[in-house]
Formats: structure tokens, C-alpha cells, sequence
């Protein structure tokens, strides 16, 4: 099945209350435990740059997760953040390492010129060009850092997606349902996304299968 493209940003007001208001535990909770299998669950401190936070639970979760860590999390969508910075407000065990920039890759103007550690859920389907997020990654990164990505992956077929739907959305509100299925047909294969990493020479980082619907791109920058 070949890529559709969807709109990369995520802008309606009920995409973006349906987003922030449905049950990602699973999904994110398992993302800092991927991060924690990769890198360990103590030592862990620094800057870390957050890619397409979306309104930021992930973020907030990492902060939560290695309170050594300042989390800056950037996304092009300005009502997914501002959705943020009011949860962000009421968090207060976190909310002086936590910092959400309104901001589109990769002219967005961020805090700091390097990072320690660089993350990010569901952005790379999101892009027409996906050599953007390598672009970033290349740019922020010291040396030595931790990247983990986690993504969709694009199913074999439109019948293939539509069970996924089923299975994991089905009783979620319809806007999200039709937002799980595009970013389904949106998403890149993991041969694809292995060809990306050889154009972007960072094919270093190890690309793995993490469920029946993401992949992982983790590794250390060289």
C-alpha cells in the first residue's frame, strides 16, 4: 500500500480535545518504559528536546519519570500547546522542568542550541519530508546523545488499517477514529524508514517493530 499524506498539523478544536482527552496510557506509558529498557531508569539528567509533543503528555510523563531531566517540548500545532500549557498549569510537581514551544521544524527558534537526550511520538508521519526530523535531530544533538523515536507504521493494507481502527480506537469519538486511520496510511514502513536513516547517515540508530501498529528508531548519536 503506498503513503497518503495527511495534514501535518493538528489545528480543529475537537481533533485536539479528542486527542488530549483519549486513553493513551497504554501507548505512552509504553514509550517511557521503551525509553527506560534503552537507557536505564537511573543517571539519567540534562536538557531534553521533546518532537511534535503534541499537548505534551509525554513530556510531562519523561519529567515525571527522570526528575534530573528539564523537558522543552516543541509543536507547529499553537492549540495542541496552548491545550498544554493549561494541564501544564495545574502540574505543579513538574511545571518549572517542563517548557512547550509553539513552533514548526525546522525554523522554529528553540531555547537551547544543543540537547542531552532527544525524543518524540507520532511526528514522522506527520511530515511530507521526513529528512526533517533527521535535519533536527542532527542539528540539537550533542554528541554521545540518546534519540528515541516511536512512530506508526504503515499497515500492508486499507483492510489491515481499518481492523487496527477497530481494535484500538473503536470506542474513542469519530474525529479520533478518522485521525488514527489516515495517520495509518500516512505512516512509512520499516524499510522505508531504514532508507531515510542511510540518507540522513545516521543509520547507526536501529529501527525495531514495538507493536502491531509503531516502530521504534532509537540509538545514540555518533
Amino acid at each position: 500500500m503506498e503513503r497518503i499524506l495527511e495534514s501535518e498539523l493538528m489545528e480543529e478544536e475537537g481533533q485536539v480535545c479528542a486527542y488530549a482527552e483519549a486513553d493513551f496510557e497504554d501507548a505512552h506509558s509504553r514509550f517511557i518504559a521503551l525509553f527506560q529498557d534503552m537507557v536505564g531508569h537511573k543517571g539519567i539528567n540534562g536538557y531534553v528536546l521533546d518532537l511534535g509533543c503534541g499537548y505534551g503528555d509525554i513530556a510531562m510523563r519523561f519529567a515525571r519519570a527522570y526528575p534530573r531531566c528539564i523537558v522543552h517540548g516543541i509543536d507547529g500545532s499553537e492549540a495542541m500547546i496552548h491545550y498544554g500549557k493549561g494541564i501544564l498549569r495545574e502540574a505543579h510537581d513538574i511545571q518549572d522542568r517542563v517548557e512547550l514551544i509553539h513552533g514548526r521544524l525546522p525554523e522554529a527558534v528553540l531555547p537551547r542550541i544543543k540537547y542531552d537526550i532527544i525524543i518524540s511520538n507520532s511526528l514522522l508521519h506527520h511530515l511530507p519530508n521526513p529528512q526533517v526530523l533527521y535535519q533536527v535531530i542532527q542539528r540539537y544533538t550533542i554528541s554521545g546523545a540518546p534519540v528515541f523515536i516511536m512512530d506508526l507504521k504503515r499497515p500492508k493494507t486499507i483492510d489491515e488499517a481499518r481492523v487496527l481502527v477497530e481494535t484500538h480506537v473503536a470506542n474513542e469519538p469519530e474525529v479520533l477514529k478518522r485521525d488514527f486511520y489516515n495517520s495509518l496510511l500516512a505512516a512509512f514502513e520499516e524499510r522505508e524508514v531504514l532508507e531515510q536513516l542511510k540518507e540522513a547517515k545516521l543509520n547507526n540508530l536501529s529501527v525495531k517493530v514495538a507493536s502491531d501498529r509503531h516502530i521504534v528508531i532509537c540509538g545514540y548519536i555518533p
